[in-house]
């Protein structure tokens, strides 16, 4: 299997296994899943290599288990990702999705500013494709997600407004944003667990 980062011995399988090592929540797994499938298709739309964007959702929380807190998370699972010989490059994009590393990792790329896009949408997309009579991924549209958005008492743990000025920054229009997520999403739906009570379409 070939290298998902340029130059740097480690697989797709390898940087999976990291992330089982350190999380334990297949919850935490599963969002780790979604954000990676979502940086991959954007990865695919823009032009831009899907190994290296989908390793950089894969990895962003890894730490989040033994670093729970703004003090500690993502910064201190940076040492770990380099004793494993995953690029600077790729780590200081994990960084730059925490919103207070900005000042010291700025999110001044494209890439960066995908993470930061890709990463809590997945949560809310994921909480309403369960709550529908499917719990799946593939009768679900950005106008259902939509409904839900309107409902404050939903998914209350979720900051509307940082999903809303993630996309914002990132450059495409939010229900856009939600429809490509959801799409990417799709992809991994039985990884996800999200299949519910649909037949997989075929692709």
């Amino acid at each position: 299997m070939t290298s998902i980062y340029e130059g740097v011995n480690m697989t797709r399988d390898e940087a999976l296994a990291l992330v089982r090592e350190y999380v334990k929540n297949e919850g935490l797994v599963k969002h780790m899943l979604s954000v990676e499938a979502a940086m991959r298709f954007y990865a695919e739309k823009f032009g831009e290599d899907p190994e290296s964007w989908g390793s950089i959702g894969l990895l962003h929380d890894f730490d989040w288990e033994i670093h729970p807190t703004l003090e500690q998370h993502p910064q201190d699972g940076a040492p770990i990702l380099r004793e494993r010989g995953v690029p600077e490059e790729i780590i200081q994009d994990i960084l730059s999705h925490a919103d207070h590393l900005r000042e010291r990792v700025p999110r001044d790329t494209i890439r960066r500013k995908a993470i930061c896009a890709c990463d809590e949408i997945t949560g809310l997309i994921t909480a309403v494709a369960l709550v529908r009579p499917s719990r799946s991924l593939y009768d679900l549209e950005a106008s259902s997600v939509k409904k839900k958005w309107k409902d404050k008492a939903f998914a209350a743990g979720t900051s509307r407004v940082e999903m809303e000025h993630a996309a914002q920054e990132f450059g495409i229009e939010l229900w856009e944003h939600v429809g490509n997520v959801i799409q990417a999403m799709r992809r991994i739906a039985p990884e996800l667990g999200l299949v519910g009570n649909l037949q997989q379409p075929n692709s």
